[in-house]
Protein backbone atom coordinates (compact mmCIF):
# COMPACT_ATOMS: atom_id res chain seq x y z
CA UNK A 1 0.00 0.00 0.00
CA UNK A 2 1.46 3.19 -1.33
CA UNK A 3 1.50 5.97 1.24
CA UNK A 4 2.11 9.83 1.04
CA UNK A 5 2.63 12.99 3.13
CA UNK A 6 1.38 16.57 3.08
CA UNK A 7 2.92 18.95 5.58
CA UNK A 8 1.42 22.66 5.36
CA UNK A 9 3.48 25.34 7.11
CA UNK A 10 4.29 28.70 7.63
CA UNK A 11 7.83 29.00 7.23
CA UNK A 12 8.47 30.02 11.25
CA UNK A 13 9.48 26.34 12.74
CA UNK A 14 12.11 25.02 10.19
CA UNK A 15 14.22 22.62 13.06
CA UNK A 16 10.48 20.92 14.06
CA UNK A 17 9.92 20.57 10.18
CA UNK A 18 13.00 19.49 9.36
CA UNK A 19 12.57 17.14 12.60
CA UNK A 20 9.53 15.93 11.54
CA UNK A 21 10.57 14.90 8.37
CA UNK A 22 13.55 13.07 9.36
CA UNK A 23 10.95 11.51 11.63
CA UNK A 24 9.24 10.25 8.24
CA UNK A 25 12.24 9.33 6.73
CA UNK A 26 12.85 6.52 9.60
CA UNK A 27 9.69 4.62 9.02
CA UNK A 28 9.82 1.21 8.29
CA UNK A 29 8.81 -0.21 4.90
CA UNK A 30 8.56 1.35 1.80
CA UNK A 31 9.34 5.16 1.64
CA UNK A 32 6.87 7.90 2.08
CA UNK A 33 6.63 10.46 -0.59
CA UNK A 34 6.19 13.65 1.17
CA UNK A 35 4.31 17.24 -0.04
CA UNK A 36 5.11 20.27 1.95
CA UNK A 37 3.21 23.25 1.39
CA UNK A 38 4.17 26.89 2.18
CA UNK A 39 0.89 28.11 3.03
CA UNK A 40 1.78 31.66 1.81
CA UNK A 41 5.15 31.51 2.88
CA UNK A 42 8.86 29.95 1.46
CA UNK A 43 9.24 26.56 2.31
CA UNK A 44 12.36 25.93 4.57
CA UNK A 45 15.16 23.75 3.76
CA UNK A 46 14.16 20.51 3.18
CA UNK A 47 16.06 17.37 2.56
CA UNK A 48 16.71 15.65 -1.06
CA UNK A 49 13.39 14.01 -2.38
CA UNK A 50 11.00 16.19 -0.57
CA UNK A 51 8.59 18.26 -2.39
CA UNK A 52 7.49 21.53 -2.32
CA UNK A 53 4.95 24.19 -2.89
CA UNK A 54 4.57 27.41 -2.54
CA UNK A 55 1.42 29.19 -2.25
CA UNK A 56 1.60 33.27 -2.48
CA UNK A 57 -1.42 33.81 -0.13
CA UNK A 58 -2.62 31.94 3.01
CA UNK A 59 -5.18 29.40 2.06
CA UNK A 60 -6.10 28.31 5.69
CA UNK A 61 -5.11 24.77 7.49
CA UNK A 62 -7.74 23.04 4.89
CA UNK A 63 -6.99 24.86 1.71
CA UNK A 64 -3.13 24.31 2.17
CA UNK A 65 -4.23 20.16 2.96
CA UNK A 66 -6.09 20.16 -0.06
CA UNK A 67 -3.27 21.91 -2.62
CA UNK A 68 -1.33 18.87 -0.81
CA UNK A 69 -3.61 16.41 -1.98
CA UNK A 70 -3.56 17.71 -5.52
CA UNK A 71 0.20 17.61 -5.72
CA UNK A 72 -0.53 13.63 -5.42
CA UNK A 73 -2.70 13.42 -8.30
CA UNK A 74 -7.05 13.73 -8.60
CA UNK A 75 -8.20 13.66 -4.83
CA UNK A 76 -4.09 12.30 -4.22
CA UNK A 77 -5.06 8.97 -6.38
CA UNK A 78 -1.07 8.47 -6.89
CA UNK A 79 -0.62 6.77 -3.37
CA UNK A 80 -3.40 4.77 -1.63
CA UNK A 81 -4.02 7.11 1.50
CA UNK A 82 -2.26 10.26 2.83
CA UNK A 83 -0.93 10.97 6.28
CA UNK A 84 -1.47 14.91 7.50
CA UNK A 85 1.09 15.80 9.49
CA UNK A 86 1.52 19.10 11.81
CA UNK A 87 4.23 20.90 11.03
CA UNK A 88 5.44 20.69 14.86
CA UNK A 89 4.91 16.87 15.02
CA UNK A 90 6.95 14.23 15.39
CA UNK A 91 6.67 10.18 14.96
CA UNK A 92 8.32 9.30 17.39
CA UNK A 93 8.24 5.28 16.84
CA UNK A 94 9.23 4.15 12.99
CA UNK A 95 6.14 1.55 12.80
CA UNK A 96 3.67 4.18 12.79
CA UNK A 97 3.53 3.69 8.32
CA UNK A 98 3.66 -0.01 8.84
CA UNK A 99 0.40 -0.14 11.54
CA UNK A 100 -0.74 2.26 9.04
CA UNK A 101 -1.25 -0.08 6.28
CA UNK A 102 -2.02 -2.90 8.41
CA UNK A 103 -4.87 -1.70 9.24
CA UNK A 104 -5.94 -0.05 5.48
CA UNK A 105 -5.17 -3.73 4.19
CA UNK A 106 -7.07 -5.56 7.09
CA UNK A 107 -10.32 -3.67 6.78
CA UNK A 108 -11.43 -2.22 3.20
CA UNK A 109 -14.03 0.38 4.87
CA UNK A 110 -12.08 1.73 6.96
CA UNK A 111 -11.98 5.63 5.54
CA UNK A 112 -9.62 7.16 8.21
CA UNK A 113 -7.09 6.67 10.85
CA UNK A 114 -6.85 9.32 14.19
CA UNK A 115 -3.43 9.68 15.97
CA UNK A 116 -2.62 9.73 19.31
CA UNK A 117 -1.19 13.04 20.23
CA UNK A 118 1.31 13.13 23.54
CA UNK A 119 3.57 16.08 24.62
CA UNK A 120 7.04 14.66 23.54
CA UNK A 121 7.87 15.67 27.25
CA UNK A 122 5.26 14.62 29.72
CA UNK A 123 3.55 12.43 27.20
CA UNK A 124 0.63 13.29 28.27
CA UNK A 125 -2.48 13.23 25.52
CA UNK A 126 -4.66 16.46 26.17
CA UNK A 127 -8.89 15.22 26.26
CA UNK A 128 -9.51 17.62 23.53
CA UNK A 129 -7.09 15.23 21.66
CA UNK A 130 -9.32 12.25 22.14
CA UNK A 131 -11.65 12.18 19.30
CA UNK A 132 -14.71 11.22 21.47
CA UNK A 133 -17.11 11.95 24.62
CA UNK A 134 -15.62 9.06 26.62
CA UNK A 135 -11.97 10.47 26.47
CA UNK A 136 -10.66 9.61 30.05
CA UNK A 137 -8.33 6.76 28.49
CA UNK A 138 -6.52 8.25 25.67
CA UNK A 139 -4.73 4.68 25.49
CA UNK A 140 -7.85 2.65 24.66
CA UNK A 141 -8.45 2.82 20.79
CA UNK A 142 -11.59 2.98 19.39
CA UNK A 143 -14.12 3.74 16.10
CA UNK A 144 -15.08 7.02 16.59
CA UNK A 145 -16.89 9.44 14.74
CA UNK A 146 -14.08 12.61 13.92
CA UNK A 147 -10.42 12.88 14.00
CA UNK A 148 -7.32 15.20 14.58
CA UNK A 149 -6.36 17.01 11.63
CA UNK A 150 -2.81 17.13 11.86
CA UNK A 151 -2.00 13.83 13.10
CA UNK A 152 -4.08 11.20 10.88
CA UNK A 153 -4.64 9.45 7.85
CA UNK A 154 -6.90 9.23 4.77
CA UNK A 155 -7.35 6.58 2.03
CA UNK A 156 -7.20 8.58 -0.94
CA UNK A 157 -10.54 6.64 -2.01
CA UNK A 158 -12.72 8.49 0.47
CA UNK A 159 -11.27 11.68 -1.12
CA UNK A 160 -12.54 10.59 -4.31
CA UNK A 161 -15.45 9.60 -2.87
CA UNK A 162 -16.81 12.54 -1.15
CA UNK A 163 -14.74 15.13 -2.20
CA UNK A 164 -11.89 17.16 -0.54
CA UNK A 165 -11.97 19.05 2.82
CA UNK A 166 -13.81 22.40 3.09
CA UNK A 167 -11.52 25.19 1.90
CA UNK A 168 -13.62 28.09 2.41
CA UNK A 169 -13.40 26.81 6.74
CA UNK A 170 -10.17 28.49 6.57
CA UNK A 171 -9.36 26.67 10.39
CA UNK A 172 -11.71 24.70 12.67
CA UNK A 173 -14.22 22.17 12.16
CA UNK A 174 -12.99 21.09 8.72
CA UNK A 175 -11.88 17.60 10.00
CA UNK A 176 -15.75 16.56 11.17
CA UNK A 177 -17.11 17.97 8.05
CA UNK A 178 -15.10 15.76 6.02
CA UNK A 179 -15.45 12.47 8.68
CA UNK A 180 -19.21 12.96 8.63
CA UNK A 181 -19.81 12.68 4.49
CA UNK A 182 -17.53 10.37 4.80
CA UNK A 183 -19.16 8.05 7.47
CA UNK A 184 -22.34 9.35 5.55
CA UNK A 185 -20.65 7.29 2.15
CA UNK A 186 -20.24 4.11 4.74
CA UNK A 187 -16.31 4.47 5.50
CA UNK A 188 -15.15 4.09 8.61
CA UNK A 189 -12.74 6.14 11.32
CA UNK A 190 -10.52 4.79 14.21
CA UNK A 191 -8.67 6.07 16.48
CA UNK A 192 -5.18 4.28 17.48
CA UNK A 193 -3.89 4.69 20.68
CA UNK A 194 -0.94 2.90 19.20
CA UNK A 195 -0.18 5.19 16.31
CA UNK A 196 1.43 8.44 18.00
CA UNK A 197 2.38 11.82 17.22
CA UNK A 198 4.62 14.05 19.84
CA UNK A 199 3.62 17.19 19.52
CA UNK A 200 3.86 20.16 22.21
CA UNK A 201 0.95 20.85 24.28
CA UNK A 202 -0.96 24.13 23.43
CA UNK A 203 -4.29 25.50 23.68
CA UNK A 204 -5.97 26.21 20.81
CA UNK A 205 -7.65 29.76 21.73
CA UNK A 206 -4.03 30.82 21.08
CA UNK A 207 -5.18 31.57 17.40
CA UNK A 208 -6.48 35.33 17.36
CA UNK A 209 -9.11 33.62 15.31
CA UNK A 210 -9.98 30.94 17.41
CA UNK A 211 -13.21 31.85 18.96
CA UNK A 212 -14.86 33.71 15.83
CA UNK A 213 -14.18 30.99 13.81
CA UNK A 214 -15.21 28.35 15.58
CA UNK A 215 -18.37 29.97 16.15
CA UNK A 216 -18.79 30.74 12.31
CA UNK A 217 -17.51 26.81 11.40
CA UNK A 218 -19.74 25.32 13.73
CA UNK A 219 -22.64 27.08 12.24
CA UNK A 220 -21.43 25.91 8.69
CA UNK A 221 -20.81 22.21 9.42
CA UNK A 222 -24.60 22.22 10.53
CA UNK A 223 -25.83 23.98 7.79
CA UNK A 224 -23.97 21.74 5.13
CA UNK A 225 -24.31 18.10 6.51
CA UNK A 226 -27.53 17.82 9.36
CA UNK A 227 -31.46 17.06 8.35
CA UNK A 228 -33.03 20.48 9.06
CA UNK A 229 -34.40 19.35 12.52
CA UNK A 230 -30.92 18.79 13.92
CA UNK A 231 -29.63 21.81 12.53
CA UNK A 232 -31.01 24.12 15.66
CA UNK A 233 -30.34 20.95 18.12
CA UNK A 234 -26.43 21.18 17.54
CA UNK A 235 -26.69 25.10 17.71
CA UNK A 236 -28.30 25.54 20.72
CA UNK A 237 -26.31 22.84 22.59
CA UNK A 238 -23.07 24.21 21.46
CA UNK A 239 -24.24 27.59 22.63
CA UNK A 240 -25.35 26.21 25.57
CA UNK A 241 -22.20 24.60 26.28
CA UNK A 242 -20.32 27.60 25.19
CA UNK A 243 -22.14 29.82 27.85
CA UNK A 244 -21.55 27.02 30.93
CA UNK A 245 -17.50 27.35 29.83
CA UNK A 246 -17.58 31.33 30.92
CA UNK A 247 -15.67 32.64 28.19
CA UNK A 248 -14.42 36.09 28.69
CA UNK A 249 -16.85 39.10 27.81
CA UNK A 250 -14.36 39.02 24.39
CA UNK A 251 -14.09 35.70 23.24
CA UNK A 252 -17.73 35.75 23.94
CA UNK A 253 -18.21 38.68 21.50
CA UNK A 254 -16.15 37.29 18.92
CA UNK A 255 -17.79 34.27 19.66
CA UNK A 256 -20.84 35.69 18.84
CA UNK A 257 -19.92 37.30 15.97
CA UNK A 258 -18.68 34.00 14.10
CA UNK A 259 -22.39 32.47 14.94
CA UNK A 260 -24.16 35.16 13.30
CA UNK A 261 -21.54 35.39 10.44
CA UNK A 262 -22.40 31.29 9.72
CA UNK A 263 -25.69 32.30 9.41
CA UNK A 264 -25.32 35.12 7.20
CA UNK A 265 -22.64 34.16 4.69
CA UNK A 266 -22.73 31.09 2.04
CA UNK A 267 -21.51 27.68 3.60
CA UNK A 268 -20.94 25.88 0.79
CA UNK A 269 -23.25 22.95 -0.54
CA UNK A 270 -25.90 21.59 1.45
CA UNK A 271 -26.01 17.72 1.51
CA UNK A 272 -27.45 16.99 4.47
CA UNK A 273 -26.55 13.19 6.34
CA UNK A 274 -29.04 10.10 5.90
CA UNK A 275 -30.98 9.30 9.04
CA UNK A 276 -29.19 5.69 9.11
CA UNK A 277 -26.11 7.56 9.48
CA UNK A 278 -27.43 10.04 12.23
CA UNK A 279 -28.16 6.69 14.09
CA UNK A 280 -24.65 5.57 13.37
CA UNK A 281 -23.11 8.07 14.54
CA UNK A 282 -25.30 7.67 17.57
CA UNK A 283 -24.30 3.96 18.05
CA UNK A 284 -20.86 5.13 18.54
CA UNK A 285 -21.54 7.45 21.55
CA UNK A 286 -21.61 10.82 19.55
CA UNK A 287 -25.11 11.48 17.95
CA UNK A 288 -24.59 14.77 15.76
CA UNK A 289 -25.97 17.47 18.44
CA UNK A 290 -23.22 17.01 20.57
Amino acid sequence: MKLGAVIITMGNRPAELRALLDSVAAQKGDRIEVVVVGNGSPVPDVPPGVRTVELPENLGIPGGRNVGIEAFGPSGADVDALLFLDDDGLLPLTDTAELCRQAFEEDPRLGIISFRIADPETGVTQRRHVPRLRAADPMRSSRVTTFLGGANAVRTRVLAEVGPLPGDFFYAHEETDLAWRALDAGWLIDYRADMVLHHPTTAPSRHAVYHRMVARNRVWLARRNLPAPLVPVYLGVWMLLTLLRRPSGEALKAWFGGFREGWRTPCGPRRPMKWRTVWRLTRLGRPPVI
